[in-house]
């Protein structure tokens, strides 16, 4: 069916949810982007968002951020990514930040939204851009989504489910200087360590499957094939993961606002199906 027999809804926070994948992003001063990889899963309120630029170096046999050298953590921070809430106020959508790959952005993320057959775009308000996004198919009901809280270290977090396929986020342990991008904060980094320390930030996008669930891409490349096995204990939200030098560890989160229902797809040991 063509797109003009099948267009998009009215964009609203009701027909929102589920996963977008932006075609193109252009600026007044004709730079255009139609090459970097940008997928944003909504969820019911809260949204994880991320992108990823053309030209990714091969990283392969570096299994923890400790392996890293200069060259790879320099185009690790050309990435983008953020999670938060999605909200709607006067005709303008507001992506608000709870967690932000790169460092707080001096203005805020609010657009206009409209219908143009099978493409919804999305006009900048602060910023003067135009992007195109592009509902993409999500097998599978489940849909729910949360924000976290590390119980050790107060790291936050965020995670949805819509269907098959999930996102995950994790700020990094330290704080980024506002006003610098990602990269002139790892080029003037003090060390390599205190480069590392500002990459590490997750946003992670994987599928479930028969196997589990398995991250497919991520801010992080070691992460990727690597299984979430997310469970509920005790009250609390665990995931597998791991740390700077590769060694994997339980991450244990407190879920600080849930919206909608993952216990409906908890197995009877507590492991997620």
């Amino acid at each position: 069916m063509s797109a003009a027999l099948n267009p998009l809804p009215e964009p609203s926070l009701e027909t929102m949810p589920g996963l977008w994948r932006r075609s193109l992003i252009a600026w007044p001063d004709g730079r255009r982007d139609t090459t970097s990889f940008v997928n944003w899963l909504q969820g019911p309120g809260l949204y994880l968002d991320l992108r990823q630029p053309e030209g990714r170096p091969d990283f392969s046999g570096m299994g923890s951020l400790s392996l890293l050298g200069h060259e790879a953590l320099m185009w690790l921070a050309t990435q983008e990514g953020f999670a938060g809430e999605l909200v709607e106020e006067d005709g303008w959508f507001e992506w608000r930040r709870d967690i932000d790959f790169q460092p707080k952005a001096v203005y805020s993320d609010r657009g206009r939204l409209w219908v143009e057959g099978a493409t919804m775009i999305e006009e900048g308000k602060d910023i003067s851009y135009i992007e195109h996004w592009h509902r993409e198919p999500i097998v599978g009901t489940p849909s729910w989504a949360a924000r976290l809280e590390d119980r050790e270290t107060g790291q936050k977090g965020a995670i949805a489910r819509m269907g098959g396929l999930f996102m995950l986020a994790r700020e990094r342990s330290c704080v980024a200087p506002a006003g610098l991008s990602l990269g002139e904060c790892v080029a003037g980094a003090a060390s390599i360590a205190r480069a590392r320390e500002f990459l590490d930030c997750e946003i992670s996008q994987g599928v479930v499957t028969s196997a589990g669930w398995i991250i497919q891409r991520s801010t992080l490349p070691f992460r990727e094939t690597k299984p979430l096995v997310p469970a509920v204990t005790g009250g609390l939200l665990e995931t597998l993961d791991q740390d700077r030098m590769g060694k994997p560890f339980t991450r244990r989160w407190e879920i600080t606002d849930l919206r909608g229902e993952p216990l409906t797809d908890v197995l009877p040991n507590g492991v997620f199906s």
